[in-house]
């Protein structure tokens, strides 16, 4: 067996050890350089800043201006949060709506009225900064529901929407094991709490969804938005075509 030699305390390593090091080396840079080219991918998509001289912004079709609500500063505990750690916030105040769209024959007005206050999809609508202040211009379909108070509970989904309740995590298997936090499979299953009024079909009339409050489901696991409520309650809002089926 191959014995490495070292010529004395703190000097180089053998020529073998040396080409190691290098063969890690450039791989290390490799990997950086890689990753580098990965990041310059990267596009940062900034707010577009509408200048004073306009007063006004009015919304064209089924799209919705609303003022974005600002992101927490600092926890529950106190302690101030960096921009890049502060959870990007879901919803806001709707200020100006457009005029509708037209569905077959029928003109089908925005839903949403000006002064609701709305969550919407976490990736939608075109960022602006308009009057000092962040706005988002998004499709009527984006919002995924009216707050009529300040707990995800109470949301008032749209459209083909459905809030659900997440059932609670096992905190143990069924031959008694405990769980840990990175052990325990998420749910998919949970309780209905409320649904939209349903999507429009091609005459622009709604048609009601099949599935009422109080019904346990079972969704796909990785659809809708996740939300947690004021007692730490798990929920989720996603389509009614996400719900697979109705346990009973």
């Amino acid at each position: 067996m191959a014995s490495l030699q070292l010529s004395a305390p703190g000097m180089m390593a053998s020529s073998s050890l040396v080409a190691t090091t290098r063969r890690a080396s450039t791989f290390g840079s490799l990997q950086f350089r890689q990753e580098n080219r990965c990041l310059r991918g990267l596009t940062v998509k900034a707010a577009t800043v509408v200048t004073p001289k306009y007063t006004s912004v009015k919304p064209l079709g089924d799209r919705v201006l609303v003022k974005v609500k600002s992101s927490e500063e600092k926890t529950s505990g106190g302690i101030f949060l960096p921009s890049t750690v502060q959870t990007k916030p879901q919803g806001g105040e709707v200020v100006s709506v457009g005029e509708g769209r037209k569905v077959g024959d029928k003109k089908v007005a925005v839903s949403v009225p000006t002064g609701a206050e709305v969550v919407y999809s976490k990736y939608a609508g075109t960022e602006i900064e308009f009057d000092g202040l962040k706005h988002l211009i998004l499709k009527e379909d984006d919002i995924i529901g009216v707050l009529e108070t300040e707990d995800v509970k109470d949301l008032k989904p749209l459209s083909d929407r459905v809030l659900i309740k997440v059932a609670e995590v096992e905190d143990k298997t069924a031959g008694g094991l405990l769980l840990t936090e990175a052990t325990k499979e998420k749910p998919s299953i949970g309780t209905v709490v409320a649904v939209g009024p349903g999507a429009l079909d091609d005459e622009g009339k709604r048609e009601p969804l099949n599935i009422t409050p109080g019904s346990t489901v079972l969704y796909s696991k990785y659809a809708g938005s996740e939300f947690k409520s004021s007692d730490d309650s798990d929920y989720i809002v996603l389509r009614a075509s996400d719900v697979m089926a109705v346990l009973s």
